[in-house]
């Protein structure tokens, strides 16, 4: 028997096909633990999320699992079967919250290619899917489009036909998702942590969400171990040119949407993400700010409920700067992320 056989190096570019389908391993039932670790690694103090007995208040039968916390997880389902061998996992499209994931559920994943294109160096290729997670009942809880630049093994193998999926700007607001029973009409602002309601917002607002994290290599190992994501340039130093492992998207995502607790910390739920992108990379030692603008609000019609449009922006700038493209339409230098999401607050 071949050394090896039994192993798989993963996919490359050229095993991809549009219309394909990725039936991803391994199903995981969600543990008091995720909850924790999450709030371990992250300065997460959303109270819906940290407390049962608030989630409750507000109409629901406990806390559900931080909602970033269930995309990783789902993310992570996905990572062996479309970003192994990813050089960069680039961005994010019509991300839905469709149910809150609760400590008991049973998570897995589905994936479908739905774009394909070529590099012109011919040694890589972008890779766009459709993931889908489901809970042990079959019901979809967390839909997501990505697009992920992904290695050719074989330079020689033609490219295949350009396929590039055309992706909704944003959810509208009368379409977005509500957790079942979701009542903000006794909502205590107290033990929340901040008075602001949608109406103290205006659209065109920035927020300069004040503190600052610097990533050290421990947290964001075990972040990507926690949600389970073996792509390589996550662990392995050899696995890029530069010797240095690239810190994991969702790790940045997690640490910008909690430092955004400082001036939104009713934005209690997220709904939906309409895009995202990894403007450059983040590596160890490198410290992590957080912005956001307003970019559009409007009532539900769950009672008390209102839904804030977020630009989330993450930086290694210095504090206070507040600018995301120069003059050009560039994005600046110290960008690391874009984020565009829809959340649920008071009104």
């Amino acid at each position: 028997m071949a050394l090896g056989s039994k192993t798989s190096a993963g996919r490359f570019f050229e095993d991809y096909h549009v219309g394909q389908t990725l039936v991803h391993a391994v199903p995981r039932t969600v543990s008091g633990g995720e909850r924790a670790l999450y709030h371990a690694l992250y300065p997460a103090r959303h109270a819906i999320n940290s407390s049962d007995e608030f989630a409750r208040s507000c109409g629901l039968k406990q806390a559900p699992l931080d909602d970033l916390a269930a995309f990783h997880l789902v993310f992570g389902k996905s990572v062996p079967d479309v970003s192994l061998n990813a050089v960069a996992n680039l961005g994010y499209g019509e991300g839905r919250f469709l149910r809150p994931v609760h400590v008991g559920d049973t998570l897995r994943a589905v994936s479908t290619v739905i774009g394909l294109k070529q590099n012109s160096s011919g040694a890589t290729g972008v890779v766009w899917v459709h993931t889908q997670g489901f809970n042990q009942h079959g019901e979809v809880v967390i839909k997501f489009k990505r697009w992920v630049m992904v290695k050719k093994a074989d330079r020689a193998k033609p490219a295949p036909e350009t396929v590039i999926p055309t992706l909704a700007p944003a959810l509208a607001a009368v379409d977005l998702p509500l957790p079942e029973g979701l009542d903000f009409s006794h909502y205590d602002f107290g033990l929340a942590g901040e008075p602001h309601r949608l109406r103290d917002y205006e659209i065109g607002e920035k927020i300069d969400h004040v503190d600052g994290s610097t990533i050290v290599e421990a947290e964001h190992m075990l972040a990507t171990r926690l949600w389970q994501n073996t792509s390589k340039v996550h662990f392995d130093v050899s696995a890029r040119p530069d010797g240095r492992r690239i810190i994991y998207g969702g790790h940045v995502i997690s640490l910008a949407r909690a430092l955004s607790f400082n001036g939104l910390a009713n934005a209690q739920l997220i709904a939906a993400i309409n895009s995202g992108a990894h403007v450059s990379p983040c590596f160890a030692g490198d410290t992590v700010r957080a912005w956001s603008e307003v970019l559009d609000k409007a009532e539900t019609i769950a009672p008390g409920v209102g839904a804030i449009r977020l630009r989330l922006v993450a930086t290694k700038s210095e504090p206070g700067e507040m600018h995301l493209r120069d003059e050009n339409g560039k994005y600046l230098a110290g960008i690391l992320l874009d984020l565009d999401y829809w959340a649920l607050m008071p009104i």
